[in-house]
Order: C-alpha cells, then sequence, then structure tokens
C-alpha cells in the first residue's frame, strides 16, 4: 500500500540567453553603472538555469529550491523584457516527459519563442519534483509524513496553476504531458496522495476510527476521480490507471475497515461484517487484477482476521442480521488537503536579479511620456522662435535698426557691421556649403540601413511562404507576414520620415540659394562692404529728432523680448519629472497604466505657466511692431527721399535679411545633420531588431523541418498488406533453428538464385572417387552409395600428399556435401604409391557436413575435374 506514483521531469534543450538579453539591456539603458549592474544580472540569469535544468536533478528540497527561485526570476523578468516573436525572440525547446521517444524519430518535443511556455514547463518541473521528493519520504515518522503531504499539495498546486494557464501562455496546442487534461490529472492525483498520507499520519496516532475512515473515504473519492479523468485517454504512462484502480479500492477498503470498527462498538454486529465482507471482496479484486502494482498482503490478513472473528461471535452469540452492502449507512468525507496557491515567489530566499529595472508597461508608458514632453516643449519653444523670425522679418523689411544708424548715408551702419562679424565668426558661406554636401551621404546612409533591414524581413517571408505552400498544413507556425507588421509599419514610418526630410532640406537649399549673394557680401571685408552698399544724401538733420529717439526706445522693448524669450526657452527645455514612480504605483494598484490622463495631467501642471508665458510675450510682441511700424512711417515721411536713398535702404534690408536668414539656414542644417545622425542610431537598433527575429525564426524553422522530416519518417509509406505465404520465411525444424543458406553458385540463371531453398533434413552421400588411368584423363561416371551422408569409412593410410584445409563452419548456414564443389575432386584412383597398396582413394574424413580440398595431381598432369570446353560431365547437385 506504499506505492506512491511520481511524475518524471522534462528536458530542455539549451538556450542562448547572455547575448539576446544583453543586446536589449545596451540598446535601451546608457552605459552607465546601471546598464554594467544589467548585464551582470543577465550572466546571473544565465547561471540559474544551467543549474535549474542543464544537469539532473537530486530528489531534495535543495534542489527544488532551485527550480523555485528560477520559476520566480521568470516571473519577475517577463514583465521588464519584450519577450516576443518580433521582439526579443528566444526560442526555448522542451521534451515531452512522458514520451519515450524511438530510435529513427526520437522524442516529442516543442519549441516556442514564448516566456510564458518556459515557465509553464519550469513549474511542471517543480511539481515533478516535489512529487519525487515526496515520494522518496519515511512514512514511518511523523516528519516524513508532513513533508510529504506539503510537497504533494504543493505538486497538486503547481499541475493544477498549469491546467489554468497553459493555453493563455501558449497560444496554440501544448504536447501531451502539459495539456489541461493531463495536468488536472495528475493535480488530482498528487491531491489523493496528500490524503492518503493524512489518514497514515491518523492511522499512525490512533485517532479515532470515524476520522480515519472519513479520511479514507476521502482519499478513496480522489482516486477515483482521477481514475475517471485518464481511464479513457492515453496521455499518461499504461502503469499509472491500474495504480489508481488499486488505491481506490484499497482506500475504500481502509474506509470500511474502521467504519466496521465503529459499527461493532455500536454493537451493529450485521453491519460490521456486511462492511468487512465488502473490504475484503476490494482488496481481494486488488489481489488478482493488480498485485503487480500494489500488495495488499497485510491488509488482506487484517480485513480477513477481523472478519472471521466477526462471523463467529455473531453465528454464536449476537445472530444480528447481515445487511446489504448498498443499504448501509454511506461513510463521511473529510477534506484536510488543499493545492497549494501558486503566488510567486514560491522559494524562501528569492531575491529578484533586475529588482531596479522598471516593467516594461511602465517603459512603454515612460516612453510615450517622453513623446508627449518633448512634443510640449517642441511646441512652446517652436512658438516662439516663429514670433522671433516674424519679429525679425518686419524690422528688416523696415530697415531697422539699420535706418537710424545710417543717418550720414556714407558709411556702413553698426548694426549691418556686427551682423557682417557674426556671419563670418559663425563660418561664413564654406560652413553652411559644407553641412549642405554631407546632408545626401547622411540620408543615403539611413536609406541604405532601412532597405537592408527590410530586405531581411522580405526574405524570410518569401522562404517561409514557399515552406508553407508546400507542407500546407504540417507548417504550423505563425505566418512571417503576421508576424511582421509591426515592423514593417515601424520601417514605413521611418520610410515616411525620410521623404518628410529629403522635402525640407530642399526648401533650406531654395533659401540658400535666394540669399546666397547677400550672405557672400556679409562675408567680405568691411571695406569692399561699405563699396558695395550705395552712397546717398545725408540725412543729419533728422539726428537726435523725437521720432528716432521713439523708434530706439521701440526696439530696444523688442531687444529685451527676445532675451526674454531666449531665457524662457531655456526654462521650458530644464523642465524635469520622474513620471516612473507615478507609473509604477499606479501598476502596483490598478494593475494597469492609464497613461494618456495621467500624462497630459502632469504635463499640464508642469507646463500650464510656461505657456502662459509665452503666450504673454507674442501679445508684448504684437503691441510694439504695431508701434514700431507707426513710428517708422513718421521717420520715413520726414527723410528726404530720392533714388539713391532708396538703393541704399534697400540694400540694407537685404544684409540685414541674409544675416538673419544665414542664422536659421545654419541651425536648420545643423538640426539636420543631428536629425540624420539620430535617426541612424535609431535604424541601426530597427535593423538589428529585425536581424534578431530572422535569425530566430531561422532556428524555428531549422528545428520545425527536422521535426517534420521525423514525423515524416515515422510515417508508414504504403498500406499495410498481407505477404504471400510462399514468401514467409520456413518454419524451423524442431531440433534447432534452421540455418540460411550461403550463396556459392553464380553460374545460376537469375531466377533461381532468388528462389528460396527448399529444406532437405540430410543432403544426399557423396560419391566414391573413380578410377584414375595415368595415360588418360578420362573420368569414370561415379556411383551414389546408399549410406547416410557424412557416413565415410575411415582412410586406410594418410594421402600422400597433405590435404587443403578444410572448409570453415559458419553457424546459420547449410554445410555443403561434396557434390557442390565444381573441381569434383576425390573422383580418380591415385596411382600406386611407395608403402601403400593399389587401392582406392577414400578422402580426408573431415568434420561432418564440411568438404576438404582436393589433393595435389600427379606432376605434369592438370586439376582433375576441372571444368573444360566443352564440359560433357555435370558437378553433382543435391536433388531438391
Amino acid at each position: 500500500m506504499a506505492t506512491f506514483i511520481s511524475v518524471p521531469l522534462k528536458k530542455s534543450s539549451e538556450v542562448e540567453l547572455v547575448k539576446p538579453l544583453s543586446k536589449f539591456v545596451t540598446a535601451t539603458y546608457p552605459a552607465g553603472e546601471e546598464q554594467a549592474e544589467y548585464l551582470r544580472s543577465v550572466e546571473e540569469l544565465n547561471k540559474l538555469r544551467k543549474s535549474a535544468l542543464g544537469r539532473p536533478l537530486d530528489k531534495h528540497e535543495s534542489s527544488l529550491e532551485i527550480l523555485l527561485r528560477y520559476y520566480d526570476q521568470l516571473c519577475s523578468v517577463e514583465p521588464k523584457f519584450p519577450f516576443s516573436e518580433n521582439q526579443l525572440c528566444l526560442t526555448f525547446t522542451w521534451k515531452d516527459a512522458f514520451d519515450k521517444g524511438s530510435l529513427f524519430s526520437g522524442s516529442v518535443k516543442l519549441a516556442l519563442a514564448s516566456i510564458g511556455y518556459e515557465k509553464t514547463c519550469v513549474l511542471f518541473n517543480a511539481a515533478a519534483l516535489a512529487s519525487q521528493i515526496a515520494s522518496e519520504q519515511n512514512l514511518d515518522n511523523d516528519e516524513g509524513l508532513k513533508t510529504a503531504a506539503k510537497f504533494y499539495q504543493l505538486a497538486s498546486g503547481a499541475f493544477g496553476h498549469i491546467r489554468d494557464t497553459v493555453l493563455s501562455a501558449l497560444n496554440r496546442e501544448p504536447t501531451m504531458d502539459i495539456s489541461p487534461e493531463t495536468v488536472g490529472t495528475l493535480s488530482n492525483i498528487m491531491l489523493a496522495q496528500a490524503q492518503e498520507v493524512f489518514f497514515l499520519k491518523a492511522a499512525s496516532d490512533k485517532m479515532k476510527d470515524a476520522v480515519i475512515a472519513k479520511l479514507a473515504n476521502q482519499a478513496a473519492d480522489y482516486y477515483g476521480d482521477a481514475f475517471k479523468q485518464c481511464q479513457y485517454k492515453d496521455n499518461l504512462p499504461k502503469e499509472v490507471l491500474p495504480v489508481l484502480a488499486a488505491k481506490h479500492c484499497i482506500m475504500q477498503a481502509n474506509a470500511e475497515l474502521h467504519q466496521s470498527i465503529l459499527a461493532k462498538q455500536k454493537k451493529r454486529f450485521g453491519e460490521e461484517i456486511a462492511r468487512l465482507q465488502h473490504a475484503a471482496e476490494l482488496v481481494k479484486t486488488v489481489a488478482t487484477s493488480h498485485d503487480e502494482y500494489v500488495s495488499v498482503k497485510d491488509l488482506t490478513e487484517k480485513i480477513n482476521r477481523a472478519l472471521t472473528a466477526a462471523k463467529k461471535d455473531n453465528d454464536f452469540i449476537y445472530h444480528d442480521r447481515v445487511p446489504e452492502v448498498k443499504d448501509l449507512e454511506h461513510i463521511g468525507k473529510a477534506a484536510l488537503v488543499k493545492p497549494t496557491a501558486i503566488t510567486p515567489p514560491l522559494s524562501q530566499k528569492f531575491a529578484d536579479l533586475f529588482e531596479k529595472m522598471v516593467p516594461m508597461a511602465v517603459q512603454q508608458s515612460m516612453s510615450i511620456y517622453g513623446q508627449r514632453k518633448a512634443e510640449t516643449v517642441n511646441r512652446l519653444v517652436g512658438t516662439m522662435r516663429e514670433a522671433t523670425n516674424l519679429c525679425n522679418g518686419v524690422l528688416a523689411s523696415l530697415n531697422l535698426p539699420a535706418a537710424l544708424e545710417d543717418l550720414s548715408g556714407d558709411s556702413i551702419p553698426q548694426s549691418i557691421a556686427e551682423k557682417a562679424r557674426a556671419v563670418v565668426q559663425l563660418g561664413g558661406l564654406q560652413s553652411i556649403e559644407q553641412l549642405i554636401r554631407d546632408l545626401p551621404e547622411l540620408l543615403t546612409r539611413n536609406r541604405e540601413i532601412l532597405d537592408e533591414a527590410l530586405k531581411m524581413l522580405n526574405d524570410e517571408e518569401t522562404t517561409d511562404n514557399e515552406l508553407r505552400s508546400k507542407f500546407n498544413q504540417r507548417w504550423n507556425r505563425t505566418p512571417s507576414g503576421d508576424l511582421y507588421k509591426p515592423l514593417r509599419a515601424e520601417g514605413s514610418n521611418f520610410s515616411n520620415i525620410l521623404d518628410k526630410a529629403v522635402q525640407a532640406d530642399q526648401v533650406v537649399r531654395d533659401r540658400y540659394n535666394a540669399h546666397c549673394d547677400m550672405i557672400t557680401l556679409l562675408c567680405k571685408p568691411e571695406n569692399e562692404l561699405n563699396a558695395a552698399i550705395p552712397s546717398a544724401n545725408p540725412t543729419k538733420t533728422l539726428q537726435g529728432s523725437e521720432v528716432v529717439n521713439v523708434l530706439r526706445s521701440q526696439l530696444a522693448q523688442l531687444d529685451e523680448m527676445k532675451r526674454e524669450r531666449e531665457t524662457l526657452e531655456g526654462e521650458i527645455k530644464a523642465v524635469t519629472f520622474d513620471m516612473s514612480t507615478v507609473f509604477l504605483t499606479s501598476l502596483a494598484q490598478d494593475g494597469a497604466i492609464s497613461e494618456e490622463q495621467m500624462s497630459l495631467s502632469k504635463l499640464d501642471q508642469l507646463y500650464g505657466a510656461y505657456n502662459q508665458r509665452v503666450q504673454a510675450t507674442l501679445r508684448t510682441q504684437e503691441e510694439l511692431l504695431g508701434q514700431v511700424q507707426t513710428s517708422h512711417q513718421e521717420f520715413s515721411s520726414l527723410k528726404q527721399s530720392n533714388t539713391e536713398a532708396n538703393q541704399r535702404e534697400e540694400v540694407l534690408k537685404k544684409l540685414a535679411s541674409a544675416h538673419d536668414s544665414y542664422v536659421e539656414i545654419s541651425n536648420n542644417l545643423r538640426e539636420g545633420t543631428k536629425f540624420y545622425n539620430d535617426l541612424t542610431e535609431i535604424l541601426l537598433k530597427f535593423q538589428n531588431k529585425c536581424s534578431d527575429i530572422v535569425f530566430a525564426r531561422k532556428t524555428e524553422r531549422d528545428e520545425l523541418l527536422k521535426d517534420l522530416q521525423q514525423s515524416i519518417a515515422r510515417e508508414p509509406s504504403a498500406p499495410s498488406f498481407n505477404v504471400p505465404a510462399y514468401q514467409s520465411a520456413p518454419a524451423a525444424p524442431a531440433g534447432g533453428p534452421t540455418p540460411a543458406p550461403r550463396t556459392v553458385f553464380t553460374g545460376q540463371p537469375q531466377q533461381a538464385q532468388q528462389q528460396p531453398p527448399l529444406m532437405k533434413p540430410n543432403p544426399p552421400a557423396r560419391p566414391p572417387p573413380p578410377s584414375f588411368n595415368p595415360q588418360a584423363a578420362s573420368p569414370n561416371p561415379a556411383t551414389t552409395p546408399t549410406g547416410p551422408p557424412n557416413s565415410n569409412p575411415q582412410p586406410l593410410a594418410p594421402p600422400s600428399q597433405a590435404q587443403g584445409p578444410p572448409y570453415p563452419s559458419y553457424p546459420g548456414y547449410y554445410q555443403m556435401p561434396m557434390g557442390y564443389n565444381p573441381y569434383a575432386y576425390g573422383q580418380y584412383n591415385m596411382p600406386n604409391m611407395p608403402n601403400m597398396p593399389n587401392m582406392p582413394y577414400m578422402p580426408y574424413q573431415q568434420t561432418p557436413g564440411q568438404g576438404g580440398y582436393p589433393a595435389a595431381p600427379p606432376g605434369g598432369q592438370p586439376y582433375p575435374g576441372y571444368p573444360q570446353q566443352p564440359p560433357q560431365q555435370q558437378p553433382y547437385y543435391p536433388q531438391q
């Protein structure tokens, strides 16, 4: 009754964890102490997997602790890395725990790029190892009983957890060992065994018989449920079903035994006998049907002794009526076990290797929040820059402040001179031209990276489609076209970005071409610049006038407003806030993150005041520009208008506008260069992502092709058919196995060679040698003796010449008679030899059934019996 069912462990193939996880860490986190710590954690995770799965595990709690710690680490790391087929693709391969495999096809296994699949299989191994540890316990002491009950309940809970989660974790049909039906049955078996351990504990503690009977009846009920679940299914080893049936009967018999003791105490002697008879029938069923799996010898003797005593007492003393079994009161049930809840962490000393790494949901929310923040900052800064450019354009069109500085009419205005020096300090024309030349190269590099990444996807998808069309339903993996949709959408987005960048580059070039001449003029020495500006009549009479003072005051206010905007832009860009804490709190409390609502609320809180200040500067600029235009009209009406003055003013306007355009074009080109360089890093990450998934798909494809080849090899090549009787191997004679024939005749027709030889119990006798005439080599016909084979008389004397070695004896082959030798030795008489009478030559008596080599012929004579052309005498063959 001490037979307990334990579950074998699944076997896993080695998986490369370090390279893909390290690549993700280096691509996601900047170089520094944090990245180095995560890289060390990746190495530790790889070592932990090898310890848990890469070696045989002892049936000890320390081995189970390693498995549980690896499972806990998987649960912790799953939300922190983007494990999926089209992102961080890790393919895990596991073999079926119950499949023994075959010589040619190997074991049934499944390879999936799913961290949920790895978790499921690791938890299965933890449950299996827990069942093995429990089965190894000594149930004769309390400590062993407690440990066994604990681990059986843990195994039951683990198997039950797999039953509830395996389909959602895999998103495809699992192997038979982790299918919901199989693990559900295993969960019930482990629970039944835990209940049986409690029954054994109660029996050893000599608890009340009513309690013991209820515990046993509950265990019988659990075993019965497990038996029903696998009765008509072939998902567990064949030994499990009879053990469950036996255990069900044994526990029911124990329940009846202890309930009979309770009936005896209540002086229900007929009920006692009825229950003991039922218990005896149950153990008899086990002994006759399942004795090879479970022994019930002790229990049978105990029940029979009690039954004999009860019958004796009832027959001589009580004479109580023995009721039918169906009329007996049902025994109650007491369930003291329940499956252990699987709530990580399960290990006792679990320490998260990636404790500081935030989950992927938080990382994604942080990424989106960063985009929203950048959009807000760019909108505010862009609004101020556009307003500043508008202000500069309006002042340039009014030739301000150059008009106020050019009252002499023959010198370079101070503002124009400052602008010219600023252009030269910024690099002049050469700087812009170099930046313009660099853009196409950067664009081409990004195009090539993107095209190469998309080409890898296209090539792999083409191969996948070809194999899918070839194998049809057997090619049961996710189509590449569906898997690559997010990547193709991302690639299309990058392509659109590059197209827009090309258009923006063209706008910058057109603007540069429009102001190239004036920018060239600004880069010239001061004397050449002064000579290029037309001179006009002096307007010194306006020097110190009220309108000039008003204009200068208004222009000073505009300059002050521009400086405030520069300060405000720096403050806006300097705003920082760590939203990870907010997102983590939301994820812990609600289980989800409402990113949009939380981000918009926080951004409004952070940038609301800055937005109001930006709008205030826009209103201030609008008011000041209106005042400047009014004052400039009054200033223009006081100036003497002539052709030279108009020409000079027009050139000064163009020079001022050229300076502003130069600054803007230079900034645009530098931003464009930075954009292309940043985009190159992003595209390289995209290319690596495509390369990783294509490599993972190739590995998965090779594995699937290997499995398909093994599957095809297992299939029958043709339907079964009956072999004709004449092609069947003849039955072996009673005396021993029939030896196989040796192929010794190469001159027979092909048809004769293909026919199986008919077996004879004894070969025919060898003919005696004919007489030999030295003057002629004409052989005489031999006569066939009537004696049995191998009954040749002993030679009278040894031959004059040494005989050749006998044919070797090969077990299992026909032993050929002498007639099979085409050289027909021993058919002639030997000449008279010294010291020998003239008598027929008797061949050497070899081992029975073997022929010997012929003796040497006389000198100058050929071997007698050697086939001549045309041969007149055919060698002797056994008659069929």
